[in-house]
């Protein structure tokens, strides 16, 4: 049985082949057409896996793809209202892009590569979470997912054994960890979805001095659970993800290729500290949950190999599993995963 995993149109396009539970091939649709970060359709990455596993795209059997796009709709539909009339141009801008392509994916795959079997759409944590659990060493995990948003949850507290996935808990969407990362990426200058290794490294320069003003604009609970104040960020509102609010707190933003000071790198510093304390009060509360001595993590915020160390280092859980593309580009492989291992296509 082969099933093809895809993932595209936010960031991180990718795809992979799993036959019979076996990972064929899995890769990044930027190594082709050398456009980081792409979110166009994979197809160079489709061929590529699709030449690896010897066969045609007759021989696919079922497609995952790494989201549900009605539910994720909804959600920018929902927000953009919210946030109206500050969001219309954005709203405006979005549209069009979601009534093409992310919408028809069956037709697109019909146009693409001729296929016209089960495409199976799964929640975008569950892809997360699936990619890291079902294809670690592990029998039994407990499982934490993060990232900037998918459909409408940021983060997932769950568990795994055997094919089964548990999602026991969520945060959802604006209450964002790794969205509060990008806007501050941004807000040092840096591109969103790329910088945000930039920032990492440049909290090793600076001194957390200003990791009260994060403590205040984010509210952390004994559970791990956690509020952002909206009145400082502005996601849907225009070019900015930070607000006037933010800049009179932190200062002026800084511009891009322009000298970086003190304050930027204590900045950057107090950011990192801040996501690695949330981090660690959550898998505690995880490990107090579940009784449990493993753990996988998924999702673009354990990109950030600093923060993972310190989960390490905290040794509450023996082992750890990261999934290596945590980001959206290991969607791919969760989804395709997903569908054989959940037994979605038995």
């Amino acid at each position: 049985m082969n099933i093809l995993g895809i993932s595209c149109y936010y960031h991180d396009a990718a795809a992979c082949l799993i036959r019979d539970g076996e990972v064929v091939a899995a890769v990044q649709e930027e190594r082709f057409t050398r456009r980081k970060n792409t979110s166009e359709f994979p197809i160079n990455a489709i061929n590529c896996c699709i030449q690896e596993g010897g066969i045609t795209f007759a021989g696919i059997d079922y497609v995952g793809f790494y989201e549900k796009p009605f539910l994720k709709f909804s959600r920018v539909i929902i927000e953009h209202l919210r946030a109206y009339p500050f969001s219309l141009r954005n709203f405006l801008q979005a549209v069009p892009y979601w009534l093409q392509d992310r919408l028809v994916l069956p037709l697109i795959l019909e146009k693409e590569i001729g296929f016209k079997g089960k495409c199976f759409f799964i929640k975008h944590h569950l892809s997360h979470a699936a990619g890291s659990f079902l294809v670690s060493p592990f029998d039994e995990a407990a499982i934490l997912t993060g990232d900037a948003v998918g459909e409408w949850a940021t983060m997932t507290y769950g568990r795994g054994q055997g094919r089964d996935i548990q999602i026991r808990r969520e945060i959802r969407y604006p209450h964002s960890l790794g969205l509060l990362y990008t806007a501050v990426t941004t807000y040092l200058g840096f591109a969103a979805h790329e910088g945000e290794g930039t920032v990492m490294a440049l909290a090793g320069c600076g001194k957390p001095r200003y990791l009260d003003r994060f403590k205040e604009i984010v509210k952390v609970s004994a559970d791990g659970s956690y509020r952002i104040d909206e009145r400082f960020f502005g996601f849907n509102h225009g070019d900015r993800m930070y607000s006037r609010r933010f800049l009179r707190m932190f200062g002026s933003d800084r511009m891009p290729e322009t000298p970086i000071d003190e304050r930027h790198c204590d900045i950057a510093a107090s950011l990192q500290k801040f996501v690695e304390e949330t981090l660690l009060t959550i898998t505690r509360h995880l490990h107090d949950e579940t009784k449990l001595d493993k753990l996988c993590l998924g999702g673009g915020l354990f990109l950030n190999c600093v923060a993972n160390s310190k989960i390490l280092e905290q040794g509450l859980f023996k082992e750890v599993f990261i999934q290596p593309a945590a980001g959206d580009s290991g969607g791919a492989l969760g989804a395709a995963a997903c569908v054989f291992r959940a037994g979605l296509c038995r």
